[in-house]
């Protein structure tokens, strides 16, 4: 018990809800690894190989790169709903420009995809900024016009895996340094998107948009163009996540990502970012991302039918979410009993 100035007390925030707000990582490291401990014992050691763990990290890569962009959409009390959208678009126009031009190079591919993201995300964020859109209304309309434009752009026809230049392919599954070009590229973006919310003037702006926007401008921070930033972001990173889709599955279909805005939502949600905004970590998002992907990679073992998988997903975003409101409704009265 503490003492105001009037001399009466007010009960102390509990110590295991200080716990569950600054340790949510460790709750949810834990959570995985006894994940994984029922997992080998289920499949007999199956589960616990290196090519199995391997599989993993590949399998999540894409969704970590998204997910960070996801996570800065979250925080700032934004959602983006066209990411799977986004991914598909880019996916299709950059695979047909790698047929048209086979002798381009990979990275060059890479750069007209981020370009082509930027784009659409500036679409994104021109909308909810200067429009007033909310976000989900905003990017859920996105969301069905960029699947249009992709039928639209490819007139229907998919670019398969025999159509793809070589050096496309191999942009995601070369192993010059021993690991898979793609596992490479999630860790480097992982780096710069935790130097970039940590070290950095605007990276911290990010969270006090999503903590207070009306404070935020009080202190002199351009909301809307912070808004405005993280949706490019979002969309940079999902054009770059286009191409290496397109790479890693040697095609590019219609319905290339359909769906995926879950698992990007799913993610960031699940390791921790507050979906009211204001705060988040990328270690919990990359946790979070684990999580699902070793979720998903065991119950593809046992054979249990994919649609366990997005059921799965939908229930531990239902239960993170409400773990968030719980521990905010919890210390908002904490400090609404404690005022003076």
């Amino acid at each position: 018990m503490i003492a105001s100035r009037q001399g009466s007390t007010v009960p102390k925030v509990p110590n295991i809800m200080l716990l569950l707000i600054r340790f949510r990582e460790v709750g949810i490291l834990f959570f995985t690894l006894l994940l994984i401990l029922v997992a080998s014992i289920i499949t007999k050691q199956g589960f616990l190989t290196v090519d199995n763990f391997q599989d993993i990290l590949l399998n999540i890569s894409i969704l970590t790169i998204v997910g960070l962009a996801q996570m800065m959409v979250i925080i700032t009390r934004g959602i983006d709903l066209s990411v799977g959208s986004t991914i598909g678009l880019v996916a299709m126009m950059v695979a047909f420009t790698m047929v048209a031009f086979p002798d381009l190079n990979p990275v060059l591919a890479l750069l007209l995809g981020m370009a082509l993201g930027a784009v659409l995300g500036s679409i994104n964020a021109a909308i909810i900024t200067w429009g007033n859109v909310p976000p989900i209304i905003a990017t859920l309309g996105t969301l069905s016009i960029y699947r249009g434009l992709t039928f639209l752009y490819s007139n229907g026809d998919w670019i398969n895996s025999f159509e793809m230049p070589k050096s496309l392919r191999q942009l995601s599954k070369g192993t010059p340094l021993g690991v898979p070009n793609l596992i490479l590229i999630a860790v480097a973006i992982t780096i710069l998107i935790f130097y970039f919310l940590r070290f950095t003037q605007a990276g911290r702006d990010i969270y006090a948009v999503g903590s207070n926007p009306d404070a935020a401008k009080v202190a002199g921070i351009r909301v809307e163009r912070i808004i405005f930033m993280v949706y490019v972001l979002s969309g940079i990173l999902c054009g770059l996540a286009g191409v290496l889709w397109a790479s890693r599955f040697e095609s590019a279909q219609t319905n290339t990502a359909l769906g995926f805005e879950l698992q990007t939502v799913a993610a960031p949600v699940v390791g921790g970012v507050n979906i009211f905004g204001g705060s988040g970590t990328v270690l919990g998002m990359v946790l979070g991302a684990f999580l699902l992907g070793v979720i998903n990679n065991a119950l593809t073992i046992v054979q249990i039918s994919p649609f366990w998988q997005l059921a799965v997903q939908g229930l531990l975003i239902l239960l993170a979410v409400i773990v968030d409101s719980t521990v905010m409704r919890r210390l908002k009265t904490m400090n609404t009993e404690g005022g003076v």
